[in-house]
């Protein structure tokens, strides 16, 4: 007989929050992928057409880690007409020592959306300017407001830009920010008006079609690109990610089939990936990231197992020591 904790997502958004020590917690897998025997498996796809449904099954053991996590993220886009949400989930964490299941974390997506944003800010505080005080946010939802959250943490972001396909959902957006009077908020007609001369642009929408195109490039400029996390997804132009000076990706293996990577690969925009790197690479002072502030970044963002096994381990400890959850022998 084991013991087993059940977490829902009320008591998971008490032990977890979108702050530095979570942003921590992913950078220290990044750097893991890098120096450790980290086993992380390719992402697992089901896709369910009938249904306009898929699902994700990622996972990773990070060595040091008491427990790895395996991720079912489903994906259903026509559930709102249902009066659903179109995304939800769980977590199960395993111990690494006998395998045995420590937790269910019904989380309904909650930790990778902190996970994904966490991300961002690690993509930001290595690639992007120290000084980097506007940003342009693509796209207007969930992970937009949690990107630039998560960004405020590590860059002294004053000025924001937002861009979305709906104006109207811009202007919501920008409604919802305005509480605070340390940002300077600006809603954008086009994607133009809101990379122009900005230090850092973050895309996080669902397009299938690039929206960053080599014309938007600028001295000093760094993208974080976390939308394409899926085959069809593309969110920057093949020819724009040929013509930054330093692409580096969460995953290369996994850029080259899901990511901006994968896109600009098809297009034979580029032939030479012996200059990319790894986030984690970068952190653990194996390769180089930024070097002079004239240069354009990008970060590729596909998501990966270790950053879920990451966050679902610190969730894990918050909650047993604040005594959250559901206990049962199993």
């Amino acid at each position: 007989m084991t013991d087993v904790t059940l977490l829902s997502e009320s008591d998971l958004r008490a032990c977890i929050a979108l702050d530095l020590p979570s942003i921590d917690a992913i950078e220290h897998a990044f750097l893991l992928l890098a120096t450790a025997a980290v086993a992380m498996p390719p992402i697992l796809r089901l896709d369910i057409p009938e249904h306009n449904g898929e699902v994700d099954v990622k996972t990773a053991y990070l060595p040091g880690l008491q427990r790895f996590a395996i991720k079912v993220s489903p994906g259903f886009f026509d559930n709102p007409m249902l009066g659903l949400p179109s995304l939800n989930g769980m977590m199960m964490l395993l111990s690494a020592h006998t395998g045995l299941l420590d937790a269910l974390l019904m989380d309904n997506g909650y930790l990778t959306a902190v996970r994904t944003a966490a991300a961002g800010a690690v993509a930001a505080r290595w690639l992007s300017r120290k000084n980097s005080r506007s940003v342009a946010l693509i796209g207007a939802g969930e992970q937009a407001a949690l990107q630039l959250q998560a960004l405020r943490l590590v860059r002294p972001i004053e000025e924001v830009r937002i861009w979305a396909r709906d104006p109207a959902k811009s202007e919501v957006f920008a409604a919802e920010l305005g509480y605070d009077s340390k940002l300077a908020i600006q809603v954008c007609q086009s994607i133009d008006e809101a990379i122009n001369g900005v230090d850092i642009a973050v895309t996080c929408t669902p397009s299938r079609e690039p929206l960053i195109t080599a014309a938007h490039l600028h001295p000093g400029l760094h993208i974080t690109a976390m939308g394409s996390d899926a085959e069809h997804k593309n969110e920057i132009a093949p020819q724009a990610l040929a013509q930054v000076d330093r692409y580096v990706a969460d995953r290369l293996s996994q850029a080259r089939v899901l990511g901006e990577l994968h896109h600009a690969l098809n297009a034979n925009a580029i032939s030479d990936e012996s200059v990319f790197a790894e986030l984690g690479q970068i952190i653990a002072g194996q390769r180089s990231g930024r070097t002079d502030d004239r240069q354009i970044t990008l970060c590729d963002l596909t998501g990966t197992g270790a950053q879920d096994t990451a966050i679902a381990n610190l969730a894990f400890e918050r909650a047993i020591r604040a005594g959250k959850g559901l206990r049962f022998c199993s």
